[in-house]
C-alpha cells in the first residue's frame, strides 16, 4: 500500500466480527483512562467503526482504596463522563450510545452489558475490552445467558487489571466460559514521554487538541506521581488491536505514531 501525502504508511482496518464493549475505570488511582477513553473513541470514529460499540462504562473499580480520596474519586467520575460525552460529540458517531458510571449506576451498566452478551451469537460475538477490574464484567456474565458465553470474548492486555478485582478474580471470569483474548503490555509503546504527543497539542484541529487534553489532565493528575512527565493511553492499544484486526493480524503492541497516523488520516479527509 502506498503512503499518504505526508508519508505516512497505511494501517489496516479489518476488525473482526462482531461488537466491541469497552470496560473501564479512571476511579481507581491511575487516571490513565482520561487519555485512553479519548483515544480510543477518536479511534473507532477514524476507523469508521463507531457504530461497532454497543457499550461503554467507565469508573468500573467498585470498592474506593485508601490511595485515592473520596473527593478526588468524586473528581475522576465527573472527569471520565467528559472525556466520554465529549469526546463523542465532538469526534461524533456514538449517538445512540450511553455512556455508563459503572459505579454510580452500577445496576443499569451491568444490564446493559448482559444485554450485549446476550445478542452475541457465533457470527456476532461480543469483544469485551477490559480496561479496569474485571468485576463488572463478572456481574454482567453472572446476568447473562450462560449459553451465550461461549461467543465472548475478553482482549486483556495487564494482570494489574486482571487481579485487581474485588468481587471476581481474573480466573472467575474465564470459568464462565468466555474466550481469553491476551495481548502485550501496552505500556511498553503507548504510556510515552509527554513531548512524543506534541503534535497533538499543536494541531490545528481542536479535536485532536482535545484528546491531547484528556492524556494532559491526566498528566498533571495530583493522586499519583507516576503519570508524571507521562502520556498513557495505553488501555486503547487493546482498542487498536480490534481495530486492526485482533486475533486475525492485529497490531499487538501499538505505538503513537499507529494512533496518529489513524487520527490524523481521518481529519485530513
Amino acid at each position: 500500500m502506498d503512503s499518504d501525502q505526508y508519508g505516512r504508511d497505511p494501517i489496516s482496518i479489518s476488525p473482526p466480527v462482531g461488537r466491541l464493549a469497552i470496560v473501564a475505570d479512571g476511579n481507581s488511582p491511575d487516571p490513565d483512562d482520561l487519555g485512553g477513553t479519548a483515544v480510543s473513541l477518536a479511534l473507532l470514529q477514524a476507523s469508521g467503526l463507531a457504530d461497532r460499540l454497543v457499550h461503554y462504562s467507565h469508573s468500573c473499580d467498585l470498592v474506593r482504596g485508601d490511595r485515592i480520596s473520596e473527593r478526588a474519586e468524586k473528581e475522576r467520575h465527573s472527569l471520565m463522563q467528559v472525556a466520554c460525552d465529549v469526546t463523542a460529540r465532538r469526534w461524533g458517531g456514538f449517538d445512540s450510545l450511553k455512556f455508563h458510571d459503572a459505579l454510580w449506576e452500577q445496576e443499569e451498566t451491568v444490564n446493559d452489558l448482559a444485554r450485549a452478551i446476550n445478542n452475541s451469537s457465533a457470527s456476532d460475538p461480543l469483544w469485551i475490552v477490559e480496561a479496569g477490574e474485571p468485576d463488572i464484567i463478572g456481574l454482567a456474565l453472572d446476568a447473562s445467558l450462560p449459553a451465550k458465553h461461549s461467543f465472548v470474548k475478553v482482549v486483556t492486555h495487564h494482570s494489574a487489571n486482571d487481579d485487581a478485582g474485588d468481587f471476581y478474580t481474573w480466573q472467575n471470569i474465564l470459568d464462565f466460559g468466555v474466550e481469553e483474548v491476551r495481548i502485550p503490555d501496552q505500556n511498553v509503546h503507548l504510556k510515552v514521554a509527554l513531548e512524543a504527543w506534541d503534535w497533538a497539542k499543536d494541531h490545528h484541529d481542536p479535536r485532536i487538541q482535545w484528546v491531547w487534553l484528556m492524556g494532559k489532565i491526566a498528566e498533571v493528575d495530583d493522586v499519583v506521581k507516576f503519570q508524571k512527565g507521562k502520556w498513557d493511553c495505553s488501555d486503547a492499544g487493546m482498542v487498536l488491536y480490534w481495530i486492526t484486526g485482533a486475533t486475525s493480524g492485529g497490531v499487538e503492541l501499538g505505538t503513537v505514531e499507529d494512533v496518529k497516523k489513524l487520527l490524523l488520516d481521518y481529519i485530513d479527509k
